[in-house]
């Protein structure tokens, strides 16, 4: 039996390319830690308390929930585009992961600490609603998009990553504006400037789609 796509259907089937999304992902997270270490530093390193390691751990938890809301996109979506959307974010967002956890090992400090999530950010800690940073899905949000089908599926994960992206920004803008270490704004405006970009193509896909934003 062929296993060529059905005449007239140019998309093409995830599964038949499912078996290098996980090692795509474990390359960009090895290369995001070598990313990490490679950038030379000054002598002073952040502390344990401080807006640089709040923001490498609070993102990684953020970044997280992306990647998985990507990779969900890309194994259910029925428009190519927003396939493509979803893989694209999971490898970008779990390279950053490998390169914010490298940046705490490299300061000598744990994946995780003692301050409660966006406590480094300005009455941040008040955005935290039960436990859900800014743009973050709750459990009830990702079963609904995980059980998602077809362009309704594609609709809510567009909205929902738009969502995201929006409290992820907020988060980087907030570092770039205390955060006194090079490397860690130069990675943070990078996060602005892609994620920003993303969201433009997200909100006309969504126009595509016939999706309210």
């Amino acid at each position: 039996m062929s296993d060529s796509l059905p005449e007239g259907d140019p998309t093409p089937a995830p599964s038949r390319f499912s078996y290098w999304i996980p090692v795509a992902l474990v390359v960009g997270l090895a290369l995001g830690v070598a990313i990490g270490f490679l950038v030379p530093r000054g002598e002073a390193l952040p502390a344990d308390d401080s807006a640089e390691a709040g923001f490498a751990r609070d993102m990684t938890t953020h970044h997280t929930q992306a990647v998985e809301m990507g990779l969900i996109a890309y194994a259910q979506a029925s428009d190519p585009e927003v396939r493509t959307m979803g893989v694209d974010i999971a490898l970008n967002q779990q390279g950053q992961i490998g390169m914010m956890q490298a940046w705490l090992r490299e300061w000598n400090l744990q994946p995780t600490g003692d301050q409660p999530a966006m406590a480094w950010m300005p009455d941040g800690a008040e955005s935290v609603v039960n436990g859900l940073m800014p743009g973050m899905a709750t459990p009830e949000e990702m079963t609904k998009l995980r059980e998602s089908k077809g362009i309704e599926g594609d609709r809510l994960f567009l909205q929902m990553m738009i969502k995201h992206h929006l409290g992820g920004v907020h988060m980087a803008q907030e570092v770039v504006e205390v955060s006194k270490d090079e490397e860690v704004v130069e990675a943070a405006q990078l996060t602005i400037n892609s994620q920003q970009r993303e969201m433009t193509d997200m909100k006309a896909l969504q126009e595509k789609l016939g999706a309210a934003s």
